[in-house]
């Protein structure tokens, strides 16, 4: 198991110094981690989430978990590119799986449209879905202009570009 730096992105640690306000239900159900979880508690937790004890977790770097310990993590598939070009990801505690955005930037504008990560993979996430969030719609403007969209487009993308990210997720699985 090789150990990976733990320090996140500059615009992902100005991102979870926000309030994420769970607004009992109606707001982002995400809880931001100043830092990503270590390669041995990477490793264990996906040894534990797919049962398969060979694989490794150094494709992923957790950054939050929802209110049931899910994760959202960046996931490492576009070789020599920067973290913040990498899709995001989730991984529930009840199984739920998918590919929320293709990057940071797109990431910030389905925070923006009050969707997080669990919202994106265990709703669907239609025009108007969630409960926009001026604090992040304002950071996402100064962060990532050029990548406005709605959240429906941000994860309609997303999974366009990656669609066999649970198959090749649920293919670990024992």
């Amino acid at each position: 198991m090789k150990a990976f730096d733990r320090k996140l992105p500059p615009v992902l640690a100005r991102l979870h110094r926000l309030p994420f306000d769970y607004d009992e239900g109606e707001g982002i159900d995400f809880e931001p981690y100043e830092q990503f979880e270590s390669a041995r508690e990477t490793t264990g937790w996906l040894r534990a989430w797919t049962g398969n004890e060979e694989v490794e977790g150094g494709e992923f770097r957790i950054f939050g978990q929802d209110g049931t310990g899910g994760y959202a993590a960046f996931w490492l598939v576009r070789e020599g590119k920067p973290l913040p070009e990498q899709p995001i990801v989730f991984l529930g505690s009840e199984g739920e799986l998918g590919v929320v955005a293709r990057d940071l930037s797109d990431y910030l504008w389905l925070l923006a449209g009050g969707i997080g990560p669990y919202e994106a993979v265990a709703n669907e996430v239609k025009a108007g879905s969630g409960k926009k969030n001026a604090a992040f719609t304002d950071f996402a403007m100064k962060q990532a202009p050029e990548a406005k969209k709605s959240p429906s487009a941000v994860v309609r993308a997303a999974r366009k570009e990656f669609p066999d990210f649970e198959t090749t997720i649920r293919a670990l699985c024992r």
